[in-house]
């Protein structure tokens, strides 16, 4: 399920107007594939308008992992919109009403099999782009103003997305990172997927972060630089299948302007995580801000005006 091997197709949808958003239900393009999880046969996207009709350009927005970022990623979403950017709140699969009510939001993502991820990864890229085919319909849609802002794993996917989907103009790349080492060793959030590996293993035979380095990760950087010239080379030449959902391997497929916000004191995104991200971006503005990963919403509002300096400058 590749989310580069996609064609445009008809938005399918239902619409629902809440109080400062349009919410639209969309059937998803998983190319035939049918999720075990029946909640997250549908797919989700909020639209915020500006509120005087006056568009700028049109943003997609991605929250991280966990129900409580869907709130706080929403205020973005909001300030936008005020600020003449269209905005487009992708919610990711397994959150919201795409997974039952007793599953943690994003559970299925802490899988230590890479056949799995690489799927449910995809699925979430594959919804950014039926976003971005929705959106480009749009009346006022302007194709050299069309950006996409990914905060934590929503970073991650918004990573993947660039390097793989040439309409999107630039990218904000909040308090995130790449290389499945550092994330799944080091990571809090990533006790289950260790904890997944230890107990079940997966189908190539992984055990602990010292097999990872010595089959497979030795030095994923400098693989990276030396093989990856298009998607194709991720996917025909990846030594195991956790590069073909690896934040890394799309990096230096973007020839676009990028944002690249990294927290000082974030314990939840491991330092080397965001670094090998950051050396791999061809075209990157790094801004550095002092918190932690959670505690940056005490400073949104100055990642909102770094944000829309970004995006309104050449």
């Amino acid at each position: 399920m590749r989310a580069d091997h996609y064609a445009k197709s008809k938005f399918q949808y239902q619409v629902t107007q809440s109080d400062n958003y349009k919410e639209y239900q969309f059937i998803p393009d998983y190319a035939g594939y049918v999720d075990p999880i029946e909640e997250n046969r549908l797919s989700y996207v909020r639209r915020f308008d500006p509120p005087d009709g006056q568009i700028k350009g049109d943003l997609i927005l991605i929250h991280g992992i966990g129900e409580n970022n869907i709130p706080y990623i929403q205020w973005f979403a909001q300030q936008f919109s005020k600020r003449g950017i269209r905005t487009w709140y992708q919610l990711l699969p397994y959150h919201y009403k795409q997974k039952p009510p007793q599953m943690y939001g994003g559970q299925p993502y802490l899988s230590a099999n890479p056949d799995i991820c690489v799927k449910r990864f995809h699925m979430a890229i594959r919804d950014t782009r039926t976003i971005l085919d929705f959106a480009e319909d749009q009346k006022g849609f302007l194709p050299e103003s069309c950006y996409i802002f990914g905060f934590s794993f929503g970073g991650m996917i918004a990573t993947m997305a660039m390097g793989i989907d040439q309409r999107i103009q630039k990218g904000i790349l909040a308090i995130t990172g790449g290389n499945w080492r550092w994330i799944n060793f080091y990571s809090p959030y990533s006790q289950a997927v260790r904890q997944d590996l230890y107990q079940n293993s997966n189908p190539y035979g992984c055990q602990d972060e010292a097999d990872c380095i010595k089959r497979f990760r030795a030095d994923p950087v400098n693989w990276v630089r030396e093989n990856v010239k298009n998607v194709d080379d991720i996917f025909e030449k990846a030594p195991i299948r956790c590069y073909h959902y690896d934040p890394i391997c799309y990096a230096p497929l973007i020839d676009r302007p990028v944002l690249f916000l990294k927290a000082t004191f974030d314990k939840i995104m491991p330092k080397n995580a965001t670094h090998d991200l950051e050396v791999l971006l061809p075209r990157k503005t790094v801004v550095t801000i002092p918190t932690g990963h959670k505690s940056s919403i005490v400073l949104r509002r100055k990642i909102l005006t770094d944000s829309m300096h970004f995006l309104t400058n050449n």
